[in-house]
């Protein structure tokens, strides 16, 4: 897993997203951020789920600054 501190209060983290999952996770596999969802990646949903089930986990609110359309992705945690 790769992240970045940007200030004091931010934090950059990139990850894979897996979509279309039985259930919602946050794992750590060979040092690598996993998080499954369950929504298909269409029309934005799978993105939409991603983003509030890190701001649930972290207690901060999130966005996706680069991979909107990928399984990679870079989050900001505000």
């Amino acid at each position: 897993m790769r992240w970045f501190v940007k200030g004091s209060k931010t934090m950059i983290i990139e990850l894979k997203v897996k979509t279309n999952q039985k259930e919602q996770a946050v794992n750590l596999k060979d040092g690598k951020l996993i998080v499954s969802v369950k929504s298909k990646p269409v029309k934005k949903r799978a993105n939409e789920e991603l983003i509030k089930l890190l701001q649930d986990y972290y207690k901060k609110k999130v966005r996706i600054i680069s991979g909107a359309g990928s399984r990679k992705k870079m989050v900001e945690i505000l």
